[in-house]
């Protein structure tokens, strides 16, 4: 009775979280092909995405060609899975670079409180009574036609390296629609484990947003293309992230990721040998199934629906970007080598409303079918909730002990170089298809 009546509270709570914010917009499908024209023209699908394009679709008054454009999308999506390091590989930046700067909170909701904050940061900046932050900045592989999305922003925390110890370091992704002071704290506790931490900017978030915008629309959305590009852009850019670190002298890698952050986390590790800790916050197996069933996703839900979509549609059109494509290829990296070993962590709430709980528990079983070694961890709330007290301080606590242990335990395993990383190792490494 007490469990029945907690669940339903705990509910409750979730959906008043997930219905508070009033700027969600219902967009109508696209396509989006446009932003996937030089992968296209690399797998011999330029010719008919630029047929359709011309041809200015309408999903009424043009259903053959709304048929056509859904078995293009799904033939893309094939190739992405043929050869997923030609998707998500990249050629090395040259233009990295740290800036400093006083943090703006970058809000993505208009709540008045949220708007208070924001512009009481902003008026301790204009004050000079703001401490100046540094963040690595670089121009990303993956291009799009918003220079200030390109501009990868990742705000970094070093830490005091411990002696005796090789140089380690997290990447750090918020979750979807994050303002640019979450997380932040989760770096200061590595810090005092002797880990750094960049905590990298998604894109179409914070800084990167667009000025048309006021939330990361652009991330995830109707525009089943755009959706596709902008993880594509998301991962390059954590793997950019690992060269940069590299060049520092760092040795050992890890990444943890919250929601949408812990997809593109996974994508990242998965063609990436170099991130050993990985930490996911919340996971679910195919990126349509939470787009059409979570609750802070209706809204993009209703515009592909009325399009005529449907769930099974969305696990064809997004299967490029969906974690359960690539469990073997993440599993491969424990399995060939010792050195390549992954240490995982998997946190999921039971009350989830937006990654609901039977696609984290397919997560699960997924894992253990291919024999991946991992630590779970279940919280007694939702999604939203997980970032009010006192969920936030128990997510904290096994995220923080986590990366805690598994950076001791390849400690244990790799005593430090001697000496830096040769800055420019990762040069023979500049067009990366897979580490």
């Amino acid at each position: 009775m007490l469990k029945q009546l907690y669940a339903r509270w705990m509910y409750a709570w979730e959906t008043r979280l997930t219905t508070r914010d009033q700027n969600r917009i219902v967009r109508p499908l696209e396509w989006g092909f446009d932003w996937l024209m030089p992968y296209l023209q690399d797998v011999g699908l330029e010719a008919e995405a630029r047929r359709l394009l011309h041809a200015q679709m309408d999903a009424v008054s043009q259903p053959g060609e709304q048929a056509d454009a859904k078995a293009l999308m799904q033939a893309v999506n094939r190739a992405i899975l043929a050869d997923s390091d030609r998707f998500f590989g990249y050629r090395m930046p040259t233009d990295f670079r740290l800036e400093e700067r006083a943090p703006r909170l970058f809000p993505t909701n208009v709540r008045p409180e949220t708007l208070r904050k924001a512009e009481r940061m902003e008026q301790k900046a204009r004050q000079g009574r703001l401490q100046p932050a540094q963040f690595l900045r670089f121009t990303s592989p993956v291009r799009t036609p918003y220079p200030e999305n390109d501009t990868v922003n990742a705000r970094w925390f070093p830490a005091e390296p411990k002696p005796g110890r090789p140089r380690q370091a997290m990447i750090v992704l918020p979750q979807w629609n994050a303002d640019a002071l979450s997380h932040n704290a989760l770096c200061s506790i590595f810090n005092r484990f002797g880990v750094s931490a960049l905590r990298l900017s998604k894109p179409f978030h914070d800084i990167r947003r667009p000025a048309e915008l006021e939330r990361a629309d652009y991330a995830v959305s109707a525009n089943i293309g755009r959706t596709l590009a902008a993880t594509r852009q998301a991962v390059v850019d954590i793997r950019c992230c690992l060269d940069w670190l590299e060049a520092q002298g760092y040795e050992q890698f890890g990444v943890l990721g919250t929601s949408l952050g812990s997809c593109y986390a996974f994508l990242a590790s998965a063609h990436d040998a170099r991130l050993r800790v990985n930490a996911f916050n919340h996971a679910s197996a195919a990126f349509g199934d939470v787009v059409w069933t979570g609750q802070s996703t209706r809204h993009i839900r209703q515009g592909l629906e009325d399009a005529g979509l449907q769930q099974e549609d969305l696990r064809q059109l997004w299967a490029g970007i969906s974690p359960m494509h690539y469990y073997a290829k993440f599993a491969s990296h424990s399995r060939d080598a010792a050195e390549t070993a992954k240490q995982v962590l998997l946190v999921y709430a039971r009350y989830d409303l937006t990654f609901p709980l039977e696609y984290s528990l397919e997560v699960l079983r997924s894992f253990e079918e291919h024999a991946i070694r991992f630590d779970r961890r279940e919280l007694p709330c939702g999604h939203y909730t997980t970032g009010e007290t006192p969920f936030q301080y128990m997510d904290g606590w096994y995220l923080g002990s986590f990366v805690h242990r598994a950076f001791r335990s390849l400690a244990e395993e790799c005593p430090p170089a001697n000496g830096a990383a040769n800055p420019g190792a990762t040069a023979t490494h500049a067009d990366r298809k897979s580490a």
